[in-house]
């Protein structure tokens, strides 16, 4: 297995949002005021992740905006005749956007959001990592810049990864898969595919814990346990509903719970709640309190993104995104093989192929 460098810093949630303004109610009245003003007046339309604060997603949904996972969003920004897009997210959720829709202009509220994913699987490393091995696949999850999706013969999300590696099985191909461990073994175990992992880890679903989920559960017993495929095994095992961010929130409207353990950014809680709103949501252990935790179930990177840095990067037009051309046509080829895929797998699924 590959092992990566985990040189990155981790910014502290607290200390991110101490860093932020506090703002009053009036404030924060004017200045969404303001942000709806200047994306009319700059023709722009904003990409909000599940995970960013619910002020942000509230936005996005009154102005006609998305929000969604990283790959909907790109999409959605691609379709929507804005000539800029603002993603509210993190940075290689802006550079996927760029490569879908390259003649539209890219900002982001703040280009320091990171990914951990991200971080920790450097192009130049895993470029070394495909080239000892030749005769594999390689296959990237979404969660990596765009000169490591160059480096892909796919692209994938958490929602198709299990359908197009088992495809990939189907055919004989043997994987080589970056970067979020618990996923890769997740995919493994699911398909039986022969898949080679690099060990890079999310900072928030790395650190929900079994026993802590075991204690909970005894405590509701009615509950159903949620979580993401970027989380640790032996919490994956212990789930009712493995899924990515958009099917676990179908999962709180569908299933006949009252009651859901949700092991994921509990950012995603704002459209849980909008999905269900009878029903109780309650956040899954992690591996410390507030005092010692690196997430506390909430991205920092997420964090960053705010309404005075969304009104400043609408103001003055800065913090954009932009790709080299020869690596954004290439990790645009890898993630067109996983679009074609899914487009033919949900023709599948309804019968019609």
């Amino acid at each position: 297995m590959a092992v990566a460098e985990a040189g990155y810093f981790v910014p502290k949630t607290a200390a991110v949002t101490a860093a932020q303004p506090l703002l009053d109610d009036a404030q924060r009245t004017a200045l969404t005021a303001r942000i709806k003003a200047l994306l009319a007046e700059r023709d722009a339309v904003l990409v909000a992740h599940y995970y960013v604060d619910s002020s942000l997603q509230r936005i996005a949904e009154e102005t006609g905006g998305c929000i969604s996972d990283s790959l909907e969003m790109a999409r959605f920004g691609k379709e929507h005749p804005a000539t800029t897009l603002v993603v509210a997210g993190v940075r290689f959720m802006g550079e996927t956007a760029k490569i879908l829709s390259p003649e539209k202009r890219v900002l982001m509220p703040t280009l320091e959001a990171e990914c951990s994913l991200d971080l920790g699987c450097p192009a130049d490393a895993f470029r070394a990592f495909c080239e000892q091995h030749p005769d594999r696949t390689v296959v990237v999850y979404s969660n990596t810049s765009v000169a490591v999706k160059a480096l892909a013969d796919y692209v994938v999300t958490s929602s198709i990864a299990v359908p197009l590696i088992t495809h990939l099985r189907d055919q004989g191909r043997k994987i080589l898969w970056a970067p979020d461990r618990h996923l890769g073994d997740y995919i493994r175990r699911e398909t039986g595919a022969d898949m080679l992992l690099w060990e890079g880890s999310c900072v928030v679903h790395d650190e929900f814990r079994s026993r802590e989920l075991e204690s909970l559960r005894k405590a509701h017993p009615a509950a159903a346990v949620l979580v993401h495929p970027e989380s640790p095994r032996d919490v994956i095992l212990q789930a009712d509903v493995v899924g990515s961010t958009s099917q676990l929130i179908a999962a709180v409207k569908e299933r006949p719970e009252s009651e859901f353990i949700v092991a994921t950014d509990n950012r995603i809680f704002y459209k849980m709640q909008q999905a269900a709103p009878g029903k109780r949501l309650i956040e899954a252990p992690t591996g410390g309190h507030s005092a010692t935790c690196r997430s506390c179930a909430h991205c920092p990177w997420m964090a960053m993104n705010d309404l005075t840095s969304l009104a400043d990067v609408l103001e003055h037009g800065h913090n954009e995104i932009f790709v080299d051309e020869t690596e954004r046509l290439k990790a645009l080829t890898a993630t067109q093989r996983m679009l074609d895929f899914a487009a033919a797998h949900r023709r599948m699924v309804a019968g019609d192929a």
